[in-house]
């Protein structure tokens, strides 16, 4: 196969499962339809069986991902629209980010401790809750592996996009703020990504979160480190 033809190929099996797993998720509600569950599990069964390797998929991938840019400027739409609550609940917001960022690298460590990690691999799982591009940097600093931070942070965001949203119905947490700033802070890009799904301004929080918790969390790990 072809590059170019390659390309195509793979930038429409990305294209027609993704729009698969909506409907799919719509009419199926289920962690398991979850789009980005559902999508990737696909993408890599398909790509498998029809022999293309993950290098003739890279120009697809860097077609695709060059949209992520404008995609995350629009997070800034339901944020500006709900600017004055977000301002209002500034403080609880803050706190939420900090306990948040705090809690996820204790709970690194207690299972670094259990299962008796090694420290770099301890690194790389101490950044699962921030975004790639920003974890990738922490890690090097504070001696993460990158292809294992790249896994953790996907595994992380994925496992958030399944099972965040209805953890959080189940513990009876309903406050749109509150179901926001969980998803962004744990789960970042990904579980953004489902907070916008559900409401204009659970999405507005999430996307806060998700930024901070990234600043916080880069100062945190190498202080902590």
């Amino acid at each position: 196969m072809s590059s170019s033809i390659a390309t195509l190929y793979s930038i429409f099996v990305t294209v027609f499962v993704y729009l698969l797993s909506l409907r799919l998720s719509k009419k199926y509600p289920s962690p398991f339809t979850t789009p980005v569950f559902f999508s990737t599990v696909a993408v890599i069964l398909i790509l498998l069986a029809s022999h293309v390797p993950y290098k003739e998929y890279l120009p697809a991938k860097g077609l695709m991902t060059y949209f992520l840019g404008p995609a995350t400027v629009a997070l800034a739409v339901p944020l500006y629209k709900n600017k004055a609550i977000l301002l209002h609940y500034s403080m609880p917001v803050l706190g939420g980010m900090l306990s948040g960022s705090v809690l996820t690298v204790g709970i690194a460590l207690i299972l670094a401790k259990v299962f008796r990690l090694s420290n770099y691999i301890f690194a790389s799982l101490a950044v699962k809750s921030i975004t790639v591009p920003v974890a990738s940097e922490v890690a090097k600093i504070i001696g993460g592996n990158q292809v294992l931070v790249a896994g953790f942070v996907m595994i992380t965001g994925m496992l958030g996009a399944m099972f965040g949203l209805k953890l959080l119905t189940w513990a009876k947490i309903d406050d749109p703020i509150s179901r926001g700033l969980a998803l962004g802070t744990i789960s970042h890009g990904i579980g953004t990504g489902e907070a916008v799904k559900e409401g204009d301004l659970q999405g507005a929080v999430s996307g806060v979160a998700m930024g901070l918790t990234a600043i916080l969390t880069s100062f945190i790990l190498p202080w902590f480190f």
